[in-house]
C-alpha cells in the first residue's frame, strides 16, 4: 500500500505546483537516495544531473515506480513526450494505487488533451481517503475540466481543494481567473490577495489584477499593478497590451 506504517516520515518533494513524488521507503535504500537526488536536481533545474541520478535509481531498482514517474516528469520538461509517456505508463503498471503516480500521469494526459483518460486517474487519486494531497489531484482534475470548457465543474473542485488546503497557490490563482471571468470582481480581488500570501505575481495575475481593480474603480491600485507588470514582465504579451503594443 502507498501509506504503510514506518518509523520514517513520508517525504514529499515538490517539483511544480501540480506534480509530486513521494517515498515511504528507507532513505538508506540506494534507489531512493538516487531518486531523491534526481528530484532535488530537477527542482534546481540541473536537468542533466537530475537525469543521471534518476537513471541510476532505476538501474538499482527497475521497479521503482516513483523514480519512473520522476523521470517521466523530467522528459516532459524537456519536451520528450513519448519518453515521458513510456515512463508514466511504467510507473502506473508498477504502482496502480499510488496517488502521486496517478496524479502525475493524469495531469500529463490532460495536458496532452486526453481529458477522459486523464480525469479517470485524477479522480482516483482525489477520491483516495489515504491520499494526504487530495487537494492537488482535485486541482489538476479541475484544470482538466477547464480544458474541456466545463467551468462549473472546475469551480466546484477548486473550492473543494481550497477547503482541504486554503493556501494552495495553484487553486487560488485559478479561482482569481474564474471569478474575474464571471464578473465577480470582489472575489477575484480576494483570491489574488490570498494567492500573493503564498506565491509571487505572474504576468497573468497582474493583468487580471489590473482589469479587476479598474472594474472596482480602484485606479491607484490598477496603476500600481500596471507599473509592476511593465517592470517585472516587460516582454510578456500582457505587458505589450498594457503598453499599447500589438
Amino acid at each position: 500500500m502507498q501509506h504503510k506504517a514506518t518509523l520514517l516520515a513520508v517525504t514529499f518533494l515538490f517539483i511544480s505546483g501540480c506534480s509530486w513524488f513521494s517515498s515511504n521507503e528507507y532513505a538508506e535504500k540506494p534507489s531512493e537516495v538516487y531518486m531523491q537526488l534526481g528530484v532535488r536536481y530537477m527542482e534546481l533545474n540541473k536537468l542533466e544531473l537530475a537525469k543521471e541520478n534518476l537513471l541510476k535509481a532505476l538501474e538499482k531498482e527497475p521497479g521503482n515506480a516513483r523514480a519512473h514517474s520522476a523521470l517521466a516528469f523530467l522528459y516532459e520538461k524537456i519536451n520528450h513526450f513519448e519518453d515521458a509517456k513510456q515512463h508514466y505508463e511504467s510507473a502506473i503498471s508498477l504502482a496502480p494505487d499510488d496517488s502521486g503516480v496517478l496524479n502525475n500521469y493524469g495531469r500529463f494526459l490532460c495536458d496532452r488533451r486526453q481529458f477522459d483518460k486523464g480525469l479517470s486517474y485524477l479522480n482516483q487519486a482525489a477520491s483516495n481517503m489515504l491520499n494526504d494531497r487530495q487537494w492537488m489531484a482535485m486541482s489538476n482534475a479541475a484544470r482538466c475540466h477547464l480544458g474541456i470548457g466545463q467551468r462549473p465543474q472546475a469551480t466546484v473542485l477548486f473550492k473543494q481543494a481550497l477547503d482541504l488546503n486554503p493556501n494552495y497557490s495553484v487553486a487560488l490563482f485559478e479561482m482569481q481567473k474564474i471569478s474575474y471571468q464571471e464578473g465577480d470582481y470582489r472575489a477575484a480581488e480576494e483570491y489574488l490577495q490570498r494567492y500573493l500570501g503564498q506565491a509571487n505575481h505572474t504576468a497573468e495575475s497582474l493583468w487580471i489584477g489590473i482589469q479587476t481593480e479598474e472594474a472596482l474603480g480602484n485606479t491607484s491600485l490598477a496603476n500600481e499593478y500596471r507599473n509592476l507588470l511593465l517592470e517585472k514582465f516587460p516582454h510578456s504579451n500582457e505587458a505589450k497590451q498594457v503598453a499599447g503594443i500589438r
